[in-house]
Parts: structure tokens; sequence; C-alpha cells
């Protein structure tokens, strides 16, 4: 279990960069706990609705599921489509149109599955299908063994969990390279400048959103239902102010707003420190 703690540590960190700049906002993802049960526990433990992975993790034998809170799934679909991912109040069933839209983000995702367990095996995840009820995702026999995964996920403001079921089965064919000393091993071996570069590189080609904030005011509900077209508010920035520019939700600098080649810009004038705030 402390390997696969590992191995799954290593994907939290790069699915989280990944949908960071894939929903451009603060996305934070971190593996909270790793367990052994039987897979009807994790089942009968499961919502309707539920977002089920299935995963098949050729060459490997048998199915994995990932199993996205439906809290996390709605703020992931919002985003995608534009929205603030704030989720919806009531849970509700999901449509074909959004379990498409998971389909493929989620596909994605196990796209960076590959890199934590290269030390192990090289697999090739593939995403099978998504179920919306656990009783239609029997994968295996109830009382058999599983690993299950669990992450704690933060997506802008709202959290979540998503579960990663492993069966016994699927990982027997490679429990002797899941020992945590051959596996610090192989790391080590492997850690060449050559690695050390392509993290850098995926590193450098993650984007993260920028915002300029202009200003702020504040209205009653009763001005705000008044407003119309040709309305002037007044904010709380000088005319020769400077904007707070956020990065995700963090605010990082200041800067001066102004023109350059007929677009509005922004020139950072100020690195806003830790505590500076």
């Amino acid at each position: 279990l402390r390997t696969l703690q590992i191995i799954h540590e290593n994907y939290a960190r790069l699915i989280t960069n990944f949908l960071s700049g894939y929903l451009r906002t603060l996305v934070q993802i971190d593996v909270i706990s790793i367990e052994a049960l039987q897979y009807s526990e994790f089942t009968n433990s499961i919502a309707n609705p539920a977002v089920l992975a299935i995963i098949n993790f050729t060459p490997l034998p048998g199915s994995i599921i990932f199993d996205f809170s439906p809290v996390i799934a709605y703020s992931l679909i919002e985003r995608i489509l534009g929205g603030k991912g704030s989720g919806i109040e009531k849970v509700r069933g999901f449509t074909e149109i959004e379990i498409a839209i998971l389909m493929r983000v989620i596909s994605q995702m196990l796209g960076f599955m590959q890199e934590p367990w290269e030390n192990v095996t090289e697999i090739r995840p593939n995403l099978d299908g998504i179920e919306t009820n656990a009783q239609f995702a029997q994968i295996m026999n109830p009382t058999e063994m599983v690993a299950l995964v669990t992450f704690q996920a933060k997506v802008g403001e709202v959290e979540g969990l998503m579960n990663l079921c492993i069966p016994h089965m699927v990982v027997e064919p490679v429990m002797s390279k899941l020992s945590t000393k051959l596996w610090f091993s192989m790391i080590e071996k492997g850690t060449t400048e050559e690695t050390r570069q392509a993290i850098k590189s995926k590193v450098e080609d993650t984007s993260v959103p920028i915002i300029a904030i202009l200003g702020q005011t504040e209205l009653m509900v009763s001005e705000f239902l008044q407003l119309q077209t040709g309305d002037v508010l007044t904010l709380d920035t000088n005319v020769d102010g400077e904007l707070k520019v956020m990065i995700g939700e963090l605010h990082k600098f200041n800067a001066k707003p102004g023109v350059k080649n007929k677009k509005a810009a922004i020139r950072i004038s100020q690195v806003i420190r830790k505590g500076e705030e």
C-alpha cells in the first residue's frame, strides 16, 4: 500500500497541474488515505447518482474504477462550459452531454497515469465508459479485495472526494515490483538530468489564468435591480491607482493599467510576497 500511495501522490500532483490549466482556476488534489477492503464495501458506500469511470488497465488484467463525487463532477462540467464551477444545490442525474464532457476530461486525466506507474510497469489506461449507478459497475466479485486510494479534491471553492478502486487481481502480476525498497532503487537509477528536464518542461508548459481586477464596489439589492444601460458605478480604485493581478485565486502582483498595440494592457509594478496580501 505504501508504494501505491507514493505512485498516486505523484499522480495527484500531475493532474493538479493539468486541471489548473485546463479549467483556468486553482485546483488542488491530494491523497488523504489508502486502505484495503472488500469490493462490496466500496460499492455500498457510493450514493446515486454517481460518476464511476470504468478504466481498462492494459496490459494488467481487469479494470479499475475512478469514482468522482457528484459535487466535483458538476463543478468540472460547469467550468468546462464557461461557468463559475460553483456546483449545484440539489443533486440530480447527469445528461448524456454531461457524461460526454466528463468522459473527455477523465480520458485526458488518464494520460497522466502512465508516468507515475512507469517504475512498476508500462500501462496504457483506457476509459471504457462511465456508470452512474454502482449496481451496474460490478467489475469483480463483491468479496474480492481492493486497494482504495482516496483523494481530497478542491476545484476553485468546491471541495469533494475522488476514489481510485484498484482490485487485487489487477496488480497481482506486478506485486513483486510494488516493494517499496525496490521501487525507490528504480527511481534513484531513473533520476537523470533528462528526467529533471522533462519534469521542468511539463511544469513550464502548464497554463494558469491571470486576471487584472479593475476595481470593486458594493450595491444594495434594490440598487442592483434598478441597474440600466448607461449607469455609472464608482469603483474603489483611484484613476492612478494600482490593479490587483490574480493568478488563479491568489493575489500575486499589483499593476498599472495602460494600452499597448491598441489593446488594454497592464505593467507589473509590485510582486506580492507571501504574507503581504
